[in-house]
Protein backbone atom coordinates (compact mmCIF):
# COMPACT_ATOMS: atom_id res chain seq x y z
CA UNK A 1 0.00 0.00 0.00
CA UNK A 2 2.79 2.46 0.58
CA UNK A 3 4.71 1.76 -2.35
CA UNK A 4 1.10 2.37 -4.45
CA UNK A 5 1.09 5.73 -2.47
CA UNK A 6 4.71 6.55 -2.88
CA UNK A 7 4.13 5.33 -6.78
CA UNK A 8 0.88 7.98 -7.08
CA UNK A 9 2.73 11.10 -5.95
CA UNK A 10 5.89 10.36 -7.72
CA UNK A 11 3.56 10.13 -10.87
CA UNK A 12 1.72 12.91 -9.64
CA UNK A 13 5.04 15.47 -9.21
CA UNK A 14 6.61 14.26 -12.39
CA UNK A 15 3.07 15.09 -14.35
CA UNK A 16 2.69 18.88 -12.53
CA UNK A 17 6.61 19.02 -13.44
CA UNK A 18 5.98 17.92 -17.09
CA UNK A 19 2.96 20.44 -17.00
CA UNK A 20 4.87 23.52 -15.82
CA UNK A 21 8.03 23.30 -17.88
CA UNK A 22 6.03 22.44 -20.65
CA UNK A 23 4.01 25.95 -20.53
CA UNK A 24 6.40 28.35 -21.17
CA UNK A 25 5.15 31.78 -21.83
CA UNK A 26 7.86 33.33 -23.83
CA UNK A 27 6.78 33.53 -27.60
CA UNK A 28 8.89 32.13 -30.13
CA UNK A 29 9.55 35.08 -31.66
CA UNK A 30 9.74 37.22 -28.53
CA UNK A 31 13.24 38.74 -28.61
CA UNK A 32 16.18 37.71 -25.76
CA UNK A 33 16.27 41.22 -24.85
CA UNK A 34 13.92 43.98 -24.69
CA UNK A 35 13.95 46.21 -27.82
CA UNK A 36 13.96 50.23 -26.83
CA UNK A 37 13.56 53.60 -29.67
CA UNK A 38 15.00 56.61 -27.75
CA UNK A 39 12.09 59.65 -27.82
CA UNK A 40 12.29 63.02 -26.36
CA UNK A 41 10.88 66.27 -26.67
CA UNK A 42 12.58 69.46 -28.13
CA UNK A 43 10.29 72.76 -28.27
CA UNK A 44 7.58 70.90 -28.28
CA UNK A 45 8.41 68.44 -31.14
CA UNK A 46 8.55 64.64 -30.64
CA UNK A 47 11.21 63.33 -32.21
CA UNK A 48 12.46 59.50 -32.08
CA UNK A 49 16.21 58.25 -32.38
CA UNK A 50 16.45 54.42 -33.52
CA UNK A 51 19.57 53.77 -31.49
CA UNK A 52 20.98 52.44 -34.37
CA UNK A 53 19.82 52.59 -38.35
CA UNK A 54 17.09 50.95 -39.77
CA UNK A 55 17.64 50.31 -43.42
CA UNK A 56 15.11 48.88 -45.44
CA UNK A 57 12.23 51.06 -43.92
CA UNK A 58 9.00 51.38 -45.84
CA UNK A 59 6.59 52.25 -43.15
CA UNK A 60 6.83 53.90 -39.58
CA UNK A 61 3.41 53.77 -37.08
CA UNK A 62 3.09 55.61 -33.86
CA UNK A 63 0.44 54.30 -31.93
CA UNK A 64 -0.90 56.39 -28.61
CA UNK A 65 -2.51 54.23 -26.07
CA UNK A 66 -2.59 51.30 -27.47
CA UNK A 67 -5.12 48.58 -26.86
CA UNK A 68 -7.74 51.17 -25.19
CA UNK A 69 -10.67 53.20 -26.41
CA UNK A 70 -8.42 56.05 -27.10
CA UNK A 71 -5.93 54.18 -28.95
CA UNK A 72 -5.22 56.20 -32.21
CA UNK A 73 -1.92 55.98 -35.03
CA UNK A 74 0.00 57.86 -36.99
CA UNK A 75 1.19 55.77 -40.20
CA UNK A 76 4.21 57.18 -43.06
CA UNK A 77 5.13 55.02 -45.83
CA UNK A 78 8.14 55.32 -48.55
CA UNK A 79 8.51 53.52 -51.35
CA UNK A 80 10.52 50.05 -52.42
CA UNK A 81 13.05 49.70 -52.15
CA UNK A 82 12.43 51.80 -48.58
CA UNK A 83 14.40 54.37 -46.62
CA UNK A 84 16.90 54.54 -43.92
CA UNK A 85 15.60 55.44 -40.37
CA UNK A 86 17.69 56.43 -37.14
CA UNK A 87 16.05 59.79 -36.16
CA UNK A 88 13.17 61.45 -37.61
CA UNK A 89 10.74 64.27 -35.42
CA UNK A 90 7.73 62.81 -34.96
CA UNK A 91 5.16 64.94 -34.11
CA UNK A 92 4.92 68.86 -33.91
CA UNK A 93 7.46 69.36 -36.57
CA UNK A 94 7.25 71.27 -39.80
CA UNK A 95 6.02 69.09 -42.33
CA UNK A 96 8.86 66.59 -43.73
CA UNK A 97 9.73 66.59 -47.38
CA UNK A 98 11.35 63.57 -46.97
CA UNK A 99 11.18 60.14 -48.51
CA UNK A 100 8.55 59.04 -46.08
CA UNK A 101 5.32 60.51 -46.29
CA UNK A 102 2.79 60.91 -43.59
CA UNK A 103 -0.54 58.14 -45.04
CA UNK A 104 -2.61 58.60 -42.20
CA UNK A 105 -2.22 61.20 -40.18
CA UNK A 106 -3.22 61.72 -36.45
CA UNK A 107 -7.21 63.01 -36.13
CA UNK A 108 -7.03 67.16 -36.03
CA UNK A 109 -8.23 67.42 -32.47
CA UNK A 110 -6.46 64.63 -31.20
CA UNK A 111 -3.67 65.69 -28.05
CA UNK A 112 -0.60 63.08 -28.10
CA UNK A 113 0.69 65.13 -24.74
CA UNK A 114 -2.50 63.60 -23.24
CA UNK A 115 -1.99 60.00 -24.43
CA UNK A 116 -0.35 57.61 -21.18
CA UNK A 117 2.14 55.53 -24.07
CA UNK A 118 3.67 55.45 -27.46
CA UNK A 119 4.45 52.52 -29.50
CA UNK A 120 7.14 52.60 -32.28
CA UNK A 121 7.47 49.99 -35.09
CA UNK A 122 8.51 50.12 -39.04
CA UNK A 123 7.90 47.78 -41.42
CA UNK A 124 10.51 46.70 -44.12
CA UNK A 125 13.70 45.11 -42.48
CA UNK A 126 13.18 42.72 -39.60
CA UNK A 127 12.65 44.75 -36.24
CA UNK A 128 11.14 44.52 -33.05
CA UNK A 129 8.55 47.56 -31.78
CA UNK A 130 9.39 49.69 -28.85
CA UNK A 131 7.21 51.77 -26.37
CA UNK A 132 7.59 54.58 -24.31
CA UNK A 133 5.72 56.48 -21.80
CA UNK A 134 4.94 60.15 -22.55
CA UNK A 135 4.40 61.58 -19.26
CA UNK A 136 7.79 60.55 -18.84
CA UNK A 137 9.13 61.62 -21.82
CA UNK A 138 7.33 65.07 -21.45
CA UNK A 139 8.36 65.80 -18.00
CA UNK A 140 12.46 64.71 -18.59
CA UNK A 141 13.60 65.64 -22.03
CA UNK A 142 14.57 69.12 -20.80
CA UNK A 143 16.63 68.00 -17.66
CA UNK A 144 19.22 66.12 -20.78
CA UNK A 145 21.01 67.47 -22.97
CA UNK A 146 19.90 67.54 -26.54
CA UNK A 147 22.06 64.35 -27.81
CA UNK A 148 20.30 61.67 -24.61
CA UNK A 149 17.11 60.24 -25.45
CA UNK A 150 14.63 58.14 -23.33
CA UNK A 151 15.35 54.46 -23.83
CA UNK A 152 12.47 52.91 -22.42
CA UNK A 153 13.34 50.92 -18.89
CA UNK A 154 17.55 51.83 -19.58
CA UNK A 155 16.87 55.72 -19.49
CA UNK A 156 18.35 58.54 -20.68
CA UNK A 157 21.04 57.72 -23.13
CA UNK A 158 23.28 59.39 -25.58
CA UNK A 159 25.44 57.56 -28.28
CA UNK A 160 27.92 56.08 -26.18
CA UNK A 161 25.13 54.76 -23.88
CA UNK A 162 23.15 52.65 -26.57
CA UNK A 163 26.36 51.50 -28.02
CA UNK A 164 27.42 50.33 -24.61
CA UNK A 165 24.45 49.06 -23.90
CA UNK A 166 22.93 47.81 -27.21
CA UNK A 167 23.22 43.45 -27.11
CA UNK A 168 23.52 43.55 -23.73
CA UNK A 169 20.75 45.63 -21.58
CA UNK A 170 18.48 45.91 -24.62
CA UNK A 171 17.89 45.71 -28.08
CA UNK A 172 17.47 49.07 -30.69
CA UNK A 173 14.69 48.29 -32.62
CA UNK A 174 16.24 47.27 -35.62
CA UNK A 175 19.53 45.59 -34.04
CA UNK A 176 18.82 41.56 -34.50
CA UNK A 177 18.84 39.06 -31.69
CA UNK A 178 22.26 38.19 -31.13
CA UNK A 179 20.76 35.34 -29.09
CA UNK A 180 18.73 33.78 -31.91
Amino acid sequence: MAVTRWLRVTCAALLVATMITACDTKSQFEPSLPPEAGFRVDGGVLKLWTGTPCAGVTGVTLTFDSGTKQSTSQVWAAPQPGVTVERMDLLGGAAADGPLQVQKPLPAEYDWTKAGSIVFYVNGPTSNGATADVAQVLRESAQHPSGSFLFGKSGWLDAAGVQRENTKSFLTICTPDPNK
